[in-house]
């Protein structure tokens, strides 16, 4: 059944935000656990492709390229204060976020407009304005690639970080995620309105006591000012995280850059740390001279330094050696150590 649905040199630029433009030796999408599970009996090496959102191809893809489309959204319960659901790797993480606030679901509205699937959420931890994903997950259900058994994995042995999570390390390429669960509230919602400029977006349209909603469509108001539409100009999103650096260093920079910004680091549930700080990469890479540098068909977001872009025909390699530039500029210049937040496949 799946040799017949697989597809031959197959070009990914639809498949990838960046729309870099590499082949597949051979493809198939899937829509079901079962089908994952019946194509893993005859090929083990495959690689993994959903939303795309979170990745540079650099090269052609030799190994079967295995699309996950599974899709789905189920609630499993609600008491009076939550809802319980559990949501198919193949959804569309912001078409999700948009049903959870029709629902009055609140939890995730932080992060809308996030590109991405479902499946792909927990594994970078994805976060935005105030809000991580893990807050929210109960439990992560993914096929042992080895043995194609389903195996769950509760929020604690996610091991979730800063952009971090199992899934990128310890069991990296061992496991295919086909389902996260979440917890949401439905009453007494804990908004974030106060991170970023949400609390900005809400004065000036007059609103002081914000609903979900509210919260949703001003993160969205003020990515679409910031973030180019992977639609119209390829890019995957924050290229960078955001470094925490020592306070010491922190105020030794201070010193020669008065203007520098930061952000607390929360080093427990309620306390913030004394010795860590973390300093917007953004701002960092403005300072160096790269936001709106243009190279030929790539470059670097003239509204947002984070965000490295395809305006149309670059090459994965191109933007990853200009992704490696600015990594060594910014060591040099300040000091600190840039880390890739993309996958790079290379």
């Amino acid at each position: 059944m799946t040799k017949m649905s697989i597809q031959k040199n197959i070009s990914l630029k639809n498949y990838n935000t960046f729309g870099i433009s590499v082949n597949a030796k051979s493809f198939i999408s899937v829509d079901s656990v079962y089908e994952l599970q019946q194509l893993l009996k005859v090929e083990k090496d495959i690689f993994l492709i959903s939303g795309g959102s979170n990745m540079l191809l650099t090269k052609d893809i030799e190994k079967l390229v295995v699309h996950i489309d599974i899709k789905g959204i189920s609630i499993d319960r609600e008491d009076d204060n939550a809802a319980y659901l559990t949501v198919n790797a193949g959804e569309n993480w912001h078409e999700f976020v948009l049903w959870c606030v029709s629902e009055n679901y609140g939890g995730i509205e932080n992060l809308s407009l996030i590109p991405g699937n479902v499946g792909t959420c927990p594994i970078q931890n994805i976060g935005a304005y105030g809000v991580e994903v893990k807050d929210t997950i109960t439990k992560v259900e993914a096929l042992d690639i080895e043995t194609g058994k389903l195996v769950q994995f509760s929020n604690e042995e996610c091991n979730f970080g800063y952009r971090n999570s199992i899934f990128k390390n310890e069991v990296k390429g061992k496991y295919i995620i086909t389902s996260v669960s979440f917890k949401l509230t439905k009453t007494n919602h804990n908004l974030n309105s106060s991170y970023g400029a949400i609390e900005t977006e809400l004065t000036s349209k007059g609103i002081s006591n914000p609903s979900l909603k509210d919260i949703s469509e001003a993160v969205i108001a003020i990515r679409k000012s910031k973030l180019p539409d992977p639609k119209e100009i390829g890019n995957s999103g924050s290229f960078f995280k955001n470094p925490v650096i020592a306070t010491t260093q922190f105020l030794e920079l201070q010193k020669e850059y008065p203007t520098i910004p930061s952000y607390p680091v929360i080093s427990s549930a309620v306390e913030k740390s004394e010795t860590q700080v973390k300093v917007p990469a953004g701002w960092l890479i403005e300072q160096a001279g790269f936001k709106g540098k243009r190279y030929g068909d790539f470059g670097v977001h003239e509204k947002q330094a984070l965000v490295l872009v395809n305006y149309g025909n670059a090459t994965g390699s191109e933007i990853y050696q200009l992704a490696e530039k600015i990594k060594e500029t910014i060591f040099n210049k300040f000091g600190i150590s840039l880390e890739i937040e993309v996958n790079i496949i290379k």
